[in-house]
């Protein structure tokens, strides 16, 4: 066990040794002590010689008196103490219940009560026989008298001369000191305050300083006696008023009556064992309890002096013994009790001083309790803070007497141990800060100053589990949440040090991170235990939790990592901006056809996507979405802005030709052309990979773009399985299945599928009405029917097909891009057949040859059941296959139908001209623009006549009779 350097205290009673050395107060005392006994009874002391004692001591033949029995009581009828059972010290083994006499040579014990209080309060055997033969005479020549109303010094000096001490040098001493005792007693520490003008003391004052600078033989003179007595009595009789009373006052005046009774508490303690208590303590107490009379003690004072005399052998014994600081606090108890019925003012100016020492010397070592107590000694932490805490109330007690207040005593201790709980954790806080910060310099330059914070909130952590369950389980008696104050103030200490470090942060370092981490960890232990210390308290622990200011550590986490995704998100769009406008989009760039541009957005994707999931952070769930969305609105402005040059399927569609009819008997010729084109300069070349005057992608390109499109949906499918599947491994606690939906990218695949199929779309109209013009557009059914059918175009349809679209699209888009080639050629036949322009005529025995070309067309598609599902075909050729009816239609059902319709639609008269139908958006047989288009290209002349009749269209502009 650990042993602390020995120390003094102050004495609360003032300091003795001016004035009495401790032999001088030990002498003193057993002079009182066994006058004391013998004032029990009436009979006198009897006194036997040393020379005739011996080992036969428990003859009853030289027994005492009934009076004196407690000083011959038989050491060996000692049972077990009731004072250590009372106080909590334990017993002593039995070999040592009896102490061994100091200065007998032949190593005899003391075998009664009276021999064991000689031995402890170190009084010779010669000392006490000249004693005992004193008192003898004194009581015998008292004749009964009392022996309390004795003025025992005074006595003493009378019954003693020179010639009874082996020295002369000896009886100056003993003369000296019951000299210096009379002038404590009655001049220096009266019981009742002397009058300045008393004759009396002033004459005793110059008797005592003549007699100790000039030892004399006082007794000798009968006449000096005579007057020195008469002195004596009338200050030691005195009462308030000045009267003489029958109570004497020389030993019961503060502080020497406690100057003396210590002195006999003292005897209480082992003289070779200086931590123990002797096991016959009762009966030593029950002997000093005799003097009360003569010291004027009682009870309060008893408890109040034998209290601080238990604390102050701890003190100065190196405080290992801790069942006297127990013994010292459970007699406070009794203190405590004392002080709600005593009032007396020198009990409370004796209680007050005492217990300030023990009170002050208490919390020294309480403050830094951390540092004061560990595994050898923790078993006194408990004690000492009660001593502390009792005292505090006992003195809250008495102050409040004195000003009439009220003071809740289960706050005073309670706020006391709460403050000692504060100040001994911060010193510790500041010690493990200072272990990992040997400088103690805080600088601007956090990230140098901090980099072992996430270290410190470890040993926090440590300590606060430390203090859970080593010091608050002592302290809890005297605060009911210990544990949890404990954990505010450390979470209040280092939440300053992490505010510190935290306003330097500006992106996330792995150091920042782990700080934060550590931070985050640590708060949550704190407040853990916290809780679990204030589980039965009346509001839950709230108010403790309340003091603890959150860290908001993963908030400051979250807020970085949003910044490193902003920081990311942005530079991942920046880069695509700037890639995206030297792209070309050449089939030849990549095996795969894809835009390298694109290759490197989803690999850039794809890594910081890795990042994020390498962050050591425990919130990937709840922060994904902001990642995940950032990346998703990067992407679909890629996407967007790749597609933004391309247009839409009506660039390529010709503009709708203006209304003419056809004249009787017409012949046309196939010479009409598209304004500025030739056919020559209307076709294009199939892999020249090139952008073109007319439009800004040629065919391959687009189907590069398409590829593109279709490996960023498969990409991001991919992705979000594999997020899936790692947040799945991971065991994250703020799992959230209401954000389960948020998980998925949104716009960019949207994106992607709308540019696949506006891609696909201008693939196949610019096929159909683009590259393949010269033989479709410009050639279908130009002129002559049966000279300008459907075969040319879709013989060079399937060489485009074959060449550019099988090899450069990638097969999971390949047939959407052959079902919009499928339905733009059924778009471009009707539009043909209806919207040919001045170039084309039909009569109704062309409508043989022109269902026989669509069947073809619809033919080419299905492929003998190699190509396209016969119902898709179906279901797209559905608007063709009721519009071509109309061209084997008799005009005149036709015209009757239109006049129907018109007057249905308009309100126009059976008479009246018809009115011009607006354009439809759509080719219908119950629509009267498709009706009045089928008549513009009908080479029919009652046609002719209507539509002059009723339109006033002009003729075809090319006409060739």
């Amino acid at each position: 066990m650990a042993v602390h350097q020995n120390e003094d205290l102050p004495s609360p009673f003032g300091d003795p040794g001016s004035i009495f050395s401790d032999s001088e107060l030990q002498e003193t005392a057993y002079e009182i002590l066994m006058c004391a006994c013998q004032s029990s009874g009436p009979k006198l002391l009897t006194f036997v010689s040393q020379s005739e004692r011996g080992d036969d001591e428990h003859d009853h033949d030289h027994a005492p008196a009934a009076a004196t029995a407690s000083l011959n009581r038989s050491l060996a009828s000692v049972a077990k103490s009731k004072v250590k059972m009372a106080l909590g010290l334990k017993p002593e083994p039995s070999n040592t219940n009896t102490s061994e006499e100091d200065e007998n040579s032949s190593g005899r014990r003391a075998v009664t009560t009276g021999e064991l209080m000689r031995v402890q309060l170190r009084i010779s055997e010669q000392i006490d026989s000249r004693i005992r033969r004193a008192l003898l005479r004194i009581v015998s020549g008292q004749l009964g008298r009392r022996t309390d109303l004795l003025v025992l010094p005074l006595e003493l000096i009378q019954q003693f001369q020179s010639s009874d001490f082996p020295t002369q040098h000896e009886y100056e001493a003993w003369l000296r000191r019951n000299l210096k005792v009379l002038e404590s007693g009655l001049l220096l520490y009266p019981n009742i305050p002397l009058d300045k003008a008393d004759s009396s003391a002033q004459h005793l004052r110059r008797i005592i300083r003549g007699a100790l600078e000039n030892p004399m033989d006082i007794g000798r003179s009968n006449e000096s006696i005579q007057i020195l007595r008469t002195i004596v009595f009338s200050l030691a009789y005195r009462s308030s008023d000045g009267s003489i009373t029958e109570s004497c006052h020389w030993a019961d005046g503060f502080p020497l009556n406690l100057w003396i009774y210590q002195t006999l508490l003292e005897a209480c303690f082992d003289i070779h064992e200086n931590t123990a208590v002797i096991e016959e303590v009762d009966e030593v107490l029950e002997l000093a309890k005799k003097t009360w009379v003569i010291l004027g003690i009682n009870e309060t004072l008893h408890n109040n002096c034998f209290s601080w005399v238990l604390f102050h052998r701890y003190v100065t014994t190196g405080e290992v013994e801790n069942g006297l600081l127990f013994a010292a606090s459970n007699l406070l108890e009794e203190v405590e009790k004392d002080t709600k019925a005593t009032k007396d003012p020198i009990y409370s100016k004796t209680l007050s001083s005492a217990l300030s020492l023990m009170l002050s010397w208490a919390e020294q070592r309480l403050l830094t309790y951390h540092y004061t107590f560990h595994n050898d000694n923790i078993e006194s932490l408990g004690n000492l803070v009660s001593v502390a805490a009792l005292s505090a109330k006992i003195l809250a007690k008495d102050i409040s007497h004195e000003h009439n207040r009220k003071i809740e005593e289960t706050d005073v201790a309670c706020n006391r141990v709460e403050n000692y709980i504060r100040s001994s954790l911060r010193l510790a806080f500041s010690q493990e800060t200072e272990k990992l910060n040997p400088t103690k310099h805080v600088s601007g330059k956090l990230n140098k100053v901090f980099p072992n914070l996430s270290v410190l909130a470890r040993q926090i952590s440590k300590l606060a589990y430390t203090e859970k369950t080593v010091f608050s389980p002592k302290l809890k008696r005297w605060h009911p949440f210990a544990a949890g104050v404990a954990v505010a103030t450390l979470h209040a200490c280092y939440g300053n040090v992490l505010k510190q470090y935290i306003m330097g942060i500006s992106e996330l370092t792995p150091n920042a991170l782990q700080v934060l981490m550590a931070s985050a960890k640590l708060e949550k232990d704190l407040v853990l235990i916290a809780v679990e210390d204030s589980v039965d308290s009346e509001d839950g622990g709230k108010s403790i939790i309340m003091e603890m200011q959150p860290y908001e550590a993963e908030t400051v986490i979250a807020n970085l990592v949003k910044s490193w995704i902003k920081v990311r998100v942005d530079r991942l769009g920046e880069w695509a901006d700037k890639n995206l406008q030297k792209e070309v989009w050449c089939p030849e760039s990549d095996k795969e056809c894809l835009a390298p541009s694109a290759v490197e957005v989803l690999r850039i994707i794809d890594e910081t996507l890795e990042a994020f999931f390498l962050l050591p952070i425990p919130m990937h769930r709840v922060l994904l979405p902001e990642l995940m969305s950032g990346v998703d609105e990067s992407l679909q402005q890629y996407i967007l802005k790749a597609k933004s040059g391309i247009g839409n399927r009506n660039i390529f569609i010709p503009a709708m030709p203006a209304l003419t009819r056809c004249s009787k008997k017409s012949k046309f010729r196939g010479i009409f052309r598209v304004k500025g084109k030739s056919q020559t300069t209307q076709r294009r070349k199939v892999h020249d990979g090139t952008t073109n005057g007319d439009d800004s992608f040629d065919i391959p390109q687009m189907c590069v773009q398409v590829n593109t499109m279709q490996r960023i949906r498969i990409e991001l499918g991919a992705l979000e399985k594999r997020i899936d599947a790692i947040l799945s491994s991971k065991s994250d606690t703020d799992h959230d299945t209401e954000n389960e939906f948020s998980l998925k990218f949104k716009l960019s695949p949207a994106a992607a599928a709308e540019s696949i199929h506006e891609l696909c779309e201008c693939i196949a109209y610019k096929l159909v009405f683009h590259d393949l013009s010269h033989v479709f557009w410009d050639g279908l059914y130009v002129g002559e029917v049966s000279s300008t059918r459907i075969d040319h175009f879709l013989q060079e349809l399937e060489q485009y097909l074959e060449i550019i679209i099988s090899s450069i699209v990638h097969e999971r888009v390949r047939t959407r891009i052959i079902v919009q080639v499928m339905e733009a050629s059924f778009d471009g036949f009707l539009f043909v057949l209806l919207a040919g322009g001045p170039s084309r005529a039909f009569s109704l025995q062309d409508s043989i040859i022109i269902e026989e070309d669509f069947k073809s067309l619809t033919n080419f598609f299905w492929s003998k059941g190699d190509g396209l599902p016969a119902d898709l075909i179906e279901k797209q050729s559905t608007t063709a296959r009721a519009v071509l009816p109309l061209l084997h239609t008799d005009t005149e059902h036709i015209i009757q139908q239109l006049r129907q319709l018109s007057m249905e639609m308009y309100g126009c008269s059976a008479k009246s001209r018809l009115r011009l139908p607006p354009t439809a958006d759509h080719w219908n047989p119950r629509e009267p623009y498709t009706l009045l288009k089928v008549l513009c290209h009908r080479n029919d002349e009652a046609a002719a006549k209507f539509l002059k009749k009723n339109y006033n269209l002009p003729k075809k502009l090319t006409i060739n009779k």
